[in-house]
């Protein structure tokens, strides 16, 4: 079977349909994209998994970036905060991948289902302020470097990305509003998403030409996706991203649910 890459101009334009919709995605909710990108460039551009998810992971370098920048020209970013999510999930990504051989990945897959069911629930429980802040210490350091720890094994080992994880968890955890809470996740997968890209890289799982078009996309909606998300209320957007949740918990379960029949 052929990749629609060999397809020329229609390929393109699927390229750049891919990267418009996952940038808007990206600068509203604050996650990378590759839910989006990855099951399109499956269903659509007949990549296998594996190269959709390699090509993705490099893209989302190019929309994490866009989107940094944007939040922080209406300073929405905790840079501290990011730096410390992103040493942990560099260690944790490497634990993910040890572990890949070690834990059944069902078994993680329906933790992450409870996870995700128990974060839609507080959406509607508990709703930030804009303008709040993370408070940090010692121990609000420590525990962001957890987090990070944690979202980078999720990543390794089931290939979910950071930002469904980091963005409620920095709410309700740790008090950041939702706006930071969103800049920050996408600092955090720049460092993350360049490690693993080298990786793929090696690999041969990226189609660089698919990566760039995608990416070079999101540059046009990213930031709108930003823009939108700081012209909503915060329960607005609480809504907005636990259907966002949702749709992803009920991909997961499928997956979760054939993974059990095997």
């Amino acid at each position: 079977m052929k990749y629609l890459r060999d397809r020329g101009p229609k390929a393109l334009f699927t390229f750049v349909a891919i990267g418009l919709v996952s940038g808007f995605m990206s600068g509203l909710f604050g996650v990378g994209g590759g839910t989006v990108i990855v099951p399109l460039l499956v269903g659509i551009a007949l990549f296998s998994q594996k190269l959709a998810s390699g090509t993705s992971g490099a893209s989302i370098i190019i929309t994490a970036s866009i989107g940094v920048i944007t939040y922080a020209l209406h300073g929405e970013v905790d840079w501290i905060a990011g730096v410390l999510l992103a040493i942990g999930g560099i260690i944790g990504a490497q634990l993910g991948a040890h572990l890949l051989h070690v834990i059944r990945e069902n078994i993680v897959r329906w933790i992450f289902i409870v996870f995700l069911a128990c974060m839609v629930v507080m959406m509607f429980i508990v709703v930030p302020e804009r303008g709040a802040t993370v408070d940090m210490h010692v121990g609000t350091a420590l525990a962001l470097v957890a987090l990070g720890i944690v979202t980078g094994i999720l990543s390794g080992l089931i290939g979910v990305g950071g930002g469904i994880i980091v963005v409620p968890a920095m709410m309700f955890l740790f008090g950041s509003n939702d706006l930071v809470a969103k800049g920050t996740s996408l600092l955090m997968m720049i460092p993350t998403t360049v490690s693993g890209a080298f990786r793929n890289a090696r690999n041969k799982n990226i189609d660089f030409v698919a990566a760039g078009v995608v990416g070079l996309a999101t540059l046009i909606t990213t930031p709108l996706g930003v823009i939108v998300a700081a012209k909503l209320d915060p329960f607005t957007a609480n809504i907005l991203f636990a259907a966002f949740l949702l749709v992803i918990g009920v991909q997961m379960t499928i997956k979760a649910l054939r993974g059990r029949r095997k």
